[in-house]
């Protein structure tokens, strides 16, 4: 719901950041495989109740996460799209390893129940299949969506910005990891939803 303001606000600033490290040694890949790094290592913090460390990785994460973007962009394409698919592969990985490492860490040290976060990754599930199904089948049919990213994307109730927040709430609050999770899993079934039905109807 908040992607594309928030792209619009931090887009100079990211290209910035990109401009001042395009050097040699960065690659987008290389960051975009730091983004996974400091992804698992925040999952294994919160398992571990190191909620701080946990929540000072994945800020790290999402800012590598967010530059990987710009500098491609300032270096000739050299593959068919190697670098959008490790990307959009490594953020699955992340979204999906840190509500585990939260629901680990909340149910053993807070009591929290396990439902609500199967939940969560069961909405993350129907909310990835119709974003990648989508992309696909509108490249194929010359319906592509393009905003700048790898991938033809739907907008939704829950996008890149809000994930990024509520995954920190949990790691700022871990006592009420359980209700966040509750609250989460319903806004991303709705965006599910949503996206399910916006992209049919596209298509059609």
């Amino acid at each position: 719901m908040l992607d594309t303001r928030v792209r619009r606000l931090t887009g100079p600033s990211l290209d910035r950041v990109a401009a001042a490290i395009d050097r040699p040694g960065v690659t987008p890949d290389r960051l975009t495989l730091l983004n996974l790094a400091l992804g698992l290592t925040s999952a294994g913090c919160a398992a571990a109740q190191l909620w701080p460390a946990a929540l000072a990785a994945w800020l790290l994460c999402r800012v590598a996460d967010g530059l990987d973007g710009p500098l491609a962009r300032r270096r000739p394409p050299r593959d068919a799209g190697a670098g959008g698919f490790l990307d959009i592969t490594a953020d699955f990985v992340v979204y999906g390893s840190t509500v585990v490492g939260v629901a680990v860490g909340a149910t053993a040290g807070e009591g929290a129940a396990w439902l609500p976060f199967v939940l969560v990754l069961l909405a993350y599930y129907v909310n990835g299949t119709a974003l990648l199904a989508f992309s696909s089948i509108a490249e194929r049919a010359g319906r592509r969506r393009d905003d700048g990213r790898s991938l033809s994307f739907l907008g939704g109730l829950a996008e890149g910005t809000e994930t990024v927040v509520v995954h920190a709430l949990w790691l700022l609050l871990p006592g009420s990891a359980e209700t966040i999770a509750w609250a989460w899993a319903a806004v991303v079934a709705v965006s599910s939803g949503q996206r399910v039905v916006s992209g049919y109807r596209a298509l059609r």
